[in-house]
């Protein structure tokens, strides 16, 4: 990896927003195969998150020099579609798009990314190899979540261009080996280049995870903590006051992330499950228009390899709508809100710009005080 020095404070220190003639002044730039891959200015990838990571967002972390990635997900493909257009007015900077790789509408996602000239393929599940062959011929990258090595090793021999590792620390969705950990095998197993995600917030993590061998850091709890993230104030009021997080299997099926709160509690207590499920997915299908049909459908899909109960199953296929009552309808007591084990340590909100200036005039300090040979 490789720098370039930017404007200096006394004692040598870079500092991205000191100039009061210019405005902010960027972080010196850290060369790393990410950056050179996708051409960001820095090694700092914004994740997908559902109902969080939009067009302002994406658009504010790329802009800010790091890789924004809409969550598109929980969006149609019009919605989609709306997005990628709105961060391409606001920068001309790359960023990414987040889908899953087992929806149905896969393939007419990625040929709306393609046709929209999208510089990033993110995915939550390892998408199939006909899918990334389409990307590759199409100069998309493509790079999916994984959450252990022999995840890695497979979609690394299936041709994607680098991973997203994340440890046990992240939030939503993950697995139990925590990231210094998991890391290392990872970067040891594979060629291609690997992003460390799972507990990251500053610089001198982002100078932890380059010396493990990853190429840059991604993070999904600090960047939903800015003034730039659309979640309300109310719930990143909620996420600040909060230190204690729990991975859960009642949200979903599979271990969840989230933060310990008294909703979360009772459904840790819940002996009802299946009432629970119904009663929820019943509110899914009021606001989103689904049918039972089709939500029935979709849980199978999420139960496909699972060893889930068909209370879990419903559970699952309605889970967008408690996350979607937390995040979008600012209702903290009836939704689930996502959280790695970071969120103990956060108490700002800056903007997306401040953040990754502040994480690159600190890594570049912490590299400038490690002992040369």
């Amino acid at each position: 990896m490789t720098s370039v020095p930017g404007p200096a404070v006394p004692g040598g220190t870079p500092d991205p927003l000191s100039d009061p003639v210019s405005g902010p002044v960027p972080a010196p730039t850290l060369t790393t195969r990410l950056t050179e891959l996708v051409g960001c200015r820095y090694p700092i990838v914004q994740t997908g998150m559902g109902y969080v990571a939009g067009a302002r967002l994406a658009a504010a972390a790329s802009g800010a020099g790091g890789l924004g990635i809409i969550a598109a997900a929980t969006l149609t493909i019009e919605q989609m579609t709306a997005a990628i257009r709105s961060v391409k007015e606001r920068t001309d900077a790359p960023f990414g798009v987040n889908i899953r790789s087992d929806a149905d509408d896969a393939r007419e996602r990625i040929d709306v990314m393609i046709r929209e000239g999208v510089r990033v393929a993110s995915f939550a599940l390892a998408p199939k190899q006909e899918l990334i062959a389409r990307l590759k011929d199409a100069g998309v990258v493509t790079i999916p979540s994984v959450g252990a090595r022999r995840h890695a090793e497979k979609v690394a021999a299936w041709g994607v261009d680098a991973v997203i590792v994340q440890g046990g620390e992240g939030g939503g969705h993950t697995g139990a080996i925590p990231t210094t950990v998991l890391l290392p095998q990872v970067v040891d197993a594979v060629d291609i280049p690997v992003i460390a995600a799972g507990g990251f917030f500053d610089g001198r993590g982002l100078v932890a995870a380059l010396s493990y061998g990853a190429c840059g850091i991604a993070m999904g709890t600090r960047f939903l903590l800015t003034s730039d993230s659309t979640v309300g104030d109310e719930v990143k009021k909620v996420y600040l006051g909060m230190s204690d997080t729990v991975v859960t299997t009642r949200v979903d099926g599979v271990p969840h992330r989230v933060l310990r709160t008294p909703f979360v509690d009772s459904l840790e207590r819940s002996r009802l499950r299946l009432l629970r499920a119904v009663a929820n997915g019943a509110r899914f299908k009021r606001v989103s228009g689904a049918s039972w049909v089709g939500m029935l459908r979709e849980g199978r899909r999420m139960r496909h390899g699972r060893d889930l109960t068909w209370a879990q199953v419903l559970q699952a296929a309605n889970t967008p709508m408690l996350l979607r009552a937390a995040m979008v309808d600012g209702r903290a007591d009836l939704g689930v809100m996502a959280s790695g084990q970071v969120v103990g340590v956060i108490d700002d909100l800056p903007s997306c710009a401040e953040l990754i200036g502040r994480i690159m005039t600190e890594a570049h300090a912490v590299l400038d005080r490690l002992p040369r040979p």
